[in-house]
Protein backbone atom coordinates (compact mmCIF):
# COMPACT_ATOMS: atom_id res chain seq x y z
CA UNK A 1 0.00 0.00 0.00
CA UNK A 2 1.26 3.45 -0.91
CA UNK A 3 2.08 5.31 2.31
CA UNK A 4 0.69 8.55 0.88
CA UNK A 5 -2.75 6.92 0.92
CA UNK A 6 -2.33 6.07 4.61
CA UNK A 7 -2.23 9.65 5.87
CA UNK A 8 -4.55 10.45 8.77
CA UNK A 9 -5.44 13.98 9.90
CA UNK A 10 -6.06 14.14 13.66
CA UNK A 11 -8.05 17.20 14.76
CA UNK A 12 -8.16 17.56 18.56
CA UNK A 13 -7.65 20.51 20.89
CA UNK A 14 -5.96 18.30 23.53
CA UNK A 15 -2.29 17.63 22.75
CA UNK A 16 -2.33 14.50 24.96
CA UNK A 17 -5.01 12.94 22.77
CA UNK A 18 -3.06 13.86 19.63
CA UNK A 19 0.12 12.37 21.09
CA UNK A 20 -1.58 9.08 22.03
CA UNK A 21 -3.41 8.65 18.71
CA UNK A 22 -0.34 9.62 16.71
CA UNK A 23 1.84 7.09 18.58
CA UNK A 24 -0.62 4.26 17.90
CA UNK A 25 -1.11 5.18 14.24
CA UNK A 26 2.60 5.63 13.50
CA UNK A 27 3.32 2.22 15.09
CA UNK A 28 0.76 0.74 12.66
CA UNK A 29 2.40 2.37 9.63
CA UNK A 30 0.17 5.41 9.17
CA UNK A 31 1.43 8.90 8.44
CA UNK A 32 -0.15 11.56 10.65
CA UNK A 33 -0.76 15.27 10.39
CA UNK A 34 -2.35 17.11 13.27
CA UNK A 35 -4.42 20.20 13.95
CA UNK A 36 -5.47 21.67 17.29
CA UNK A 37 -8.61 23.37 15.95
CA UNK A 38 -11.31 22.80 13.38
CA UNK A 39 -10.18 25.81 11.36
CA UNK A 40 -6.58 24.57 11.24
CA UNK A 41 -7.83 21.12 10.20
CA UNK A 42 -9.89 22.59 7.36
CA UNK A 43 -6.83 24.47 6.07
CA UNK A 44 -4.74 21.28 6.13
CA UNK A 45 -7.43 19.39 4.20
CA UNK A 46 -7.46 22.10 1.53
CA UNK A 47 -3.67 22.12 1.13
CA UNK A 48 -2.82 18.43 1.61
CA UNK A 49 -4.74 16.23 -0.81
CA UNK A 50 -2.93 13.11 0.45
CA UNK A 51 -5.00 13.09 3.68
CA UNK A 52 -7.10 9.92 3.34
CA UNK A 53 -9.17 10.03 6.54
CA UNK A 54 -9.88 12.43 9.42
CA UNK A 55 -10.14 11.64 13.13
CA UNK A 56 -12.23 14.52 14.48
CA UNK A 57 -12.72 15.33 18.16
CA UNK A 58 -16.30 16.50 18.56
CA UNK A 59 -15.81 18.58 21.73
CA UNK A 60 -13.51 21.51 20.97
CA UNK A 61 -13.69 25.20 21.87
CA UNK A 62 -14.56 27.82 19.23
CA UNK A 63 -15.41 25.58 16.25
CA UNK A 64 -16.57 22.22 17.63
CA UNK A 65 -16.51 18.96 15.72
CA UNK A 66 -20.08 19.34 14.50
CA UNK A 67 -19.38 22.74 12.93
CA UNK A 68 -16.08 21.48 11.50
CA UNK A 69 -17.90 18.48 10.03
CA UNK A 70 -20.48 20.77 8.44
CA UNK A 71 -17.68 22.75 6.74
CA UNK A 72 -16.01 19.53 5.55
CA UNK A 73 -19.24 18.21 4.03
CA UNK A 74 -19.82 21.50 2.19
CA UNK A 75 -16.26 21.78 0.86
CA UNK A 76 -14.18 20.35 -1.96
CA UNK A 77 -13.29 17.26 0.12
CA UNK A 78 -16.88 16.51 1.13
CA UNK A 79 -16.47 12.77 0.49
CA UNK A 80 -13.42 12.39 2.76
CA UNK A 81 -14.06 9.74 5.47
CA UNK A 82 -14.40 11.40 8.88
CA UNK A 83 -14.37 9.34 12.07
CA UNK A 84 -15.93 11.26 14.95
CA UNK A 85 -14.11 10.86 18.28
CA UNK A 86 -15.94 11.79 21.47
CA UNK A 87 -15.34 11.46 25.20
CA UNK A 88 -19.00 11.36 26.14
CA UNK A 89 -20.18 7.92 25.11
CA UNK A 90 -23.80 8.85 25.72
CA UNK A 91 -26.76 7.02 24.26
CA UNK A 92 -27.48 8.61 20.90
CA UNK A 93 -23.99 10.09 20.40
CA UNK A 94 -23.18 7.78 17.50
CA UNK A 95 -26.45 8.61 15.74
CA UNK A 96 -25.94 12.34 16.33
CA UNK A 97 -22.43 12.17 14.82
CA UNK A 98 -23.59 10.13 11.82
CA UNK A 99 -26.53 12.49 11.23
CA UNK A 100 -24.08 15.43 11.34
CA UNK A 101 -22.09 13.82 8.52
CA UNK A 102 -19.51 11.60 10.20
CA UNK A 103 -18.63 8.43 8.32
CA UNK A 104 -18.29 6.52 11.59
CA UNK A 105 -17.70 7.02 15.31
CA UNK A 106 -15.38 5.94 18.13
CA UNK A 107 -15.52 6.89 21.79
CA UNK A 108 -12.65 7.72 24.15
CA UNK A 109 -10.72 5.94 25.40
CA UNK A 110 -10.26 4.76 21.83
CA UNK A 111 -10.43 1.01 21.24
CA UNK A 112 -7.33 0.56 19.05
CA UNK A 113 -8.62 -2.61 17.36
CA UNK A 114 -11.89 -0.89 16.41
CA UNK A 115 -10.02 2.17 15.15
CA UNK A 116 -7.70 0.01 13.02
CA UNK A 117 -10.70 -1.85 11.58
CA UNK A 118 -12.32 1.47 10.64
CA UNK A 119 -9.14 2.87 9.10
CA UNK A 120 -8.64 -0.32 7.09
CA UNK A 121 -12.22 -0.03 5.89
CA UNK A 122 -11.80 3.57 4.71
CA UNK A 123 -8.19 3.53 3.47
CA UNK A 124 -7.71 1.24 0.50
Amino acid sequence: MDHATRKVLIIDDDSRNIFALKAVLKAKGYQCVTAISGMEGLKIMESDMSVAVVLLDMMMPEMDGYETLSHIRQGARKDLPVIAVTAQAMVGDRDKCIEAGATDYVSKPVDVDRLMALLNKFIY
